[in-house]
């Protein structure tokens, strides 16, 4: 397989030294890495990654030097001030670097941070998005976090604050009423919290629910639950972090676009997951 950059008008930026671009690496499958993204691990002196970043995708950087510096709950990991200021260091004696985040960096991902440390310390940078999680992960289990029968809005949440904790600030109320579909990032820990909140606040206890472990790689596993049980189910299945959590009616459309059951061959479990009775092209 010709492994080259395809060819494009104009040119492919070039990763100068001193320079530092903060790059997305997309929710897990390697082939969702953006052409800019294989761009920067080609040139890269150094390619600092986080923890959930696939380390598959460093093979395409085999001349650089790969720092790891992921960041997980409730394990040793290391402060976001010092890979900044490291960040800042390497620049400085002139290396190319890579810093390396996955699904997008300015989604939950501290990556404003670190740009604005950068700058803050006279770096260049470039912004190279990524397929957040909470989009393509989803996505990828056959869930479409908008559908035009189920939702016209959907709200990204963050399941843990600075501390760890549940998020204070959340208006939980607010959010429950505001959007037919929510995603919550790295809610795994506080999910029984945030399950109560957004009944007390109303949200239907049969209201549907999917936890997408590990999405899009080898090790994804979907659970299909309610609100009122997904506490119960994920503490029954034994699903651990990195988890994506979804809360709303899109959930059904699994039921027929789960497009990795299809390839192997299995049949949709209903062609009609929200009871439409007519056609999908129908309007």
């Amino acid at each position: 397989m010709d492994e080259s950059l395809p060819p494009i008008a104009g040119t492919w930026p070039v990763l100068e030294p001193g320079w530092v671009w903060l790059c997305g690496a997309g929710p897990g499958d390697p082939g969702l890495l953006t052409l800019h993204a294989l761009n920067g691990l080609r040139q890269a002196d150094v390619v600092i990654y986080d923890a959930l970043v696939q380390e598959s995708i460093l093979d395409w950087a085999p001349q650089a030097e790969h720092i790891y510096a992921g960041k997980r709950g409730g394990k040793p990991s290391a402060k976001q001030r010092d890979i900044s200021l490291r960040l800042v260091d390497l620049a400085r004696e002139g290396k190319r670097v890579l810093r390396l985040k996955g699904g997008d960096p300015f989604v939950f991902g501290r990556g404003g941070e670190e740009a604005q440390t950068l700058i803050q310390h006279g770096v260049n940078v470039r912004i190279i998005p990524g397929i957040s999680a909470g989009i393509g992960g989803l996505a990828y289990a056959g869930i479409p976090v908008t559908h035009r029968d189920v939702n016209q809005s959907v709200t990204f949440v963050t399941g843990h604050d600075q501390s760890g904790a549940t998020p204070q600030s959340l208006d939980w109320d607010a959010i429950a009423k505001g959007s037919q579909v929510l995603v919550i990032y790295m809610g795994m820990k506080h999910v029984e919290q945030i399950s109560a909140s957004l009944l007390a606040a109303g949200r239907p206890a049969d209201e549907p629910c999917a936890v997408v472990y590990s999405a899009t790689t080898p090790d994804e596993k979907v659970l299909e639950t309610t609100l009122g049980r997904m506490a119960a189910d994920i503490a029954a299945s034994g699903l651990e972090p990195p988890a994506i959590l979804c809360v709303g009616r899109s959930v059904l459309m699994r039921q027929v676009l789960d497009w990795q059951a299809l390839a192997r061959g299995e049949v949709p479990r209903n062609l009609d997951p929200l009871g439409r009775g007519r056609p999908a092209e129908a309007s």
